[in-house]
């Protein structure tokens, strides 16, 4: 079977777990913030707050930017439910952005005529989640302007999208977004096993989120009410979680964080090899906007909705690991309890309709990529 994503692990990597498994520390110790530094400073970001999943990292960072009660948060309705479920975590109400059809990420046109209705009915969104939807970031000037018009937060989700890069600069160097999300879950660019991480160049939110991934407890004297009554001594001084990562992942991370530019070099001449081999099938292959680089977590092809089926059966029947992302969030029951209507997104309902993710990981051999693309031009062919 080849799978539509795995993670790659080396000897390296295993040595680097083993070393932490055999030291003093394996929860809380000097692997998590060398494993921040290190991706912060990958970014461009001035802070990294290391958590033990993207659905960790969503929540604090709406917890952080004040999300609560009485708020709205606006994201993608082609995503994973994390990137909504956050909120809701918060006790706030979300709303969904339609998709470009091109591109498949947050329409920054349809996210300003939505801001524009809000605005008269006085229900503009506390924070917008865009998604970087296959690894490919969102255009982030133009609803990061919408932004600074309207007075919302930014969260970028970028759970797909470590080693891409926007208007020649890394995702996650927050030029556009107060925070940005990374997940390191075993399909992704490079992982923890499971984890996530912040990014953000504000020095409060980061504290915010440091204490939110940790019950809220501090041994900081600086944020304690008075100085500590001996060297034991720490203060909660808010309500926080158990959202910490290990240092048994962190080195994992970390040692995969010196292979990250290779993966990603791999995965685009996988996304190369696809697009020159399937430019003539009839399919609608990815776009890239001219300001992004991806990192291509995903690769995504549009096949005609009567024929889907077929095509994705077929390529399972054929050992092709595929799947799709995503069956869209307001077409859940839970959501379409809260009231959510699906087809007010008929872009993200057309997309859904018509979307396959074929494999796509760094250790992925041309000989496999060949056999993908014989195999969907066969199942094309044969259903034509």
């Amino acid at each position: 079977m080849i799978p539509y994503g795995r993670q790659d692990i080396s000897k390296d990597d295993i040595d680097a777990v083993i070393s932490t498994l055999t030291s003093d520390y394996l929860t809380q110790g000097p692997a998590v913030p060398a494993f921040e530094a290190a991706v912060a400073e990958y970014c461009g970001a001035r802070h990294a707050v290391a958590v033990n999943s993207a659905t960790s990292a969503l929540h604090i960072a709406c917890m952080a930017l004040g999300v609560g009660p009485g708020d709205i948060v606006w994201t993608s309705p082609i995503t994973f439910v994390a990137s909504a479920n956050c909120a809701l975590y918060c006790g706030a109400d979300v709303d969904f952005v339609d998709i470009d059809e091109h591109t498949w990420n947050m329409c920054p046109e349809k996210l300003g005529k939505k801001l524009e209705q809000a605005k008269l009915t006085g229900r503009l969104p506390k924070a917008v989640i865009p998604v970087h939807l296959c690894g490919q970031s969102c255009d982030m000037a133009a609803i990061s302007a919408l932004a600074r018009e309207y007075g919302f937060k930014i969260i970028e989700d970028a759970s797909h999208a470590i080693g891409a890069e926007y208007a020649s600069a890394p995702v996650g160097n927050c030029a556009h977004s107060d925070i940005v999300v990374f997940s390191f879950h075993p399909v992704k660019i490079i992982t923890t096993a499971e984890g996530g991480l912040c990014t953000t160049n504000d020095a409060a939110l980061a504290q915010s989120m440091q204490l939110l991934r940790s019950h809220g407890i501090t041994r900081d004297s600086n944020l304690m009410t008075h100085q500590p009554d001996g060297p034991w001594y720490y203060q909660q001084v808010s309500l926080g979680l158990n959202y910490r990562m290990t240092d048994l992942q962190a080195a994992l991370g970390l040692s995969q964080m010196s292979r990250l530019r290779q993966f990603v070099m791999r995965r685009r001449e996988i996304a190369a090899r696809y697009d020159h081999k399937l430019r003539n099938s009839g399919l609608q292959l990815p776009t890239l906007i001219d300001q992004a680089v991806s990192s291509w977590h995903l690769y995504v092809i549009r096949v005609n909705p009567d024929i889907r089926l077929k095509v994705f059966e077929g390529l399972r029947k054929a050992d092709i690991g595929v799947n799709v992302h995503y069956i869209p969030v307001p077409s859940q029951p839970y959501y379409r309890s809260l009231g959510h209507d699906a087809s007010l997104y008929p872009s993200a309902m057309n997309y859904y309709e018509q979307a396959i993710s074929i494999p796509v990981y760094a250790s992925m051999t041309n000989e496999n990529v060949d056999y993908v693309v014989d195999q969907i031009l066969r199942l094309l062919e044969e259903n034509r």
